[in-house]
């Protein structure tokens, strides 16, 4: 809004509702039960998560990268999101790539999934690699809630959250070294994020009502 006046905007981040992502989360039993079922591959393994559709802006090239870098067989990489019609291309090249670059065993492609939630809740550590700056970066904001470290570009809004909640995950865009370094830092000494925060749902919806009640007492 470049021909706005700053004084007449307002920034109100979103939030999540903490009674419904917080730390001690934990899936069923049951869904632990079918999801080791149906992935045994990752018994015991350090799962590196990337969530987000298959589309060129979330990063997926730079994910593979990253994974190259990670030697150990300890590692496993998730990719979580499904492909659009139109993108079908795309993820044909993203899976061909990661053939190319040897890292095809070391990567689990799920598809569309209804339970991120849990999935996050299981990984080691979750990616924000959107190759241009979002809004926000919700997903990123529900991982770290979870208590789950995150690393992510330094921009938009995945980069203010991270600024908030977990400045060691911060790196500058494309910088795979420095994402394999991280994860094999908190390997060995895991990082938890900052919890409780302020970004949360009814933060969000307060924000919200007092723009309106400020707008409607300044009208009469």
């Amino acid at each position: 809004y470049p021909d706005v006046p700053e004084d007449k905007l307002t920034v109100i981040h979103r939030g999540v509702d903490p009674s419904e992502y917080y730390p001690d989360y934990q899936p069923s039993p049951a869904w632990l039960a079918s999801w080791q079922a149906e992935y045994p591959q990752f018994a015991g393994k350090f799962i590196v998560t990337l969530p987000g559709r298959i589309t060129r802006l979330k990063g997926h090239e730079d994910f593979l990268k990253v994974i190259t870098g990670l030697k150990d067989t300890k590692y496993h990489a998730l990719i979580v999101g499904g492909a659009h019609s139109k993108k079908i291309e795309y993820f044909d090249q993203i899976k061909e790539l990661a053939r190319t670059m040897g890292v095809a065993d070391k990567i689990t492609f799920t598809g569309h999934r209804s339970d991120l939630k849990n999935i996050l809740s299981i990984s080691s550590v979750v990616f924000s690699l959107t190759q241009k700056p979002e809004s926000f970066g919700r997903t990123t904001l529900e991982a770290l809630s979870l208590g789950k470290p995150v690393i992510g570009y330094d921009h938009g809004g995945v980069g203010e959250i991270l600024d908030k909640l977990l400045p060691s995950g911060k790196i500058a865009l494309g910088d795979s070294q420095a994402a394999v370094a991280l994860i094999e830092q908190w390997e060995e000494h895991p990082e938890k994020p900052q919890n409780p925060h302020l970004f949360t749902l009814a933060e969000m919806l307060s924000q919200t009502t007092f723009v309106y009640e400020k707008s409607i007492a300044g009208s009469r």
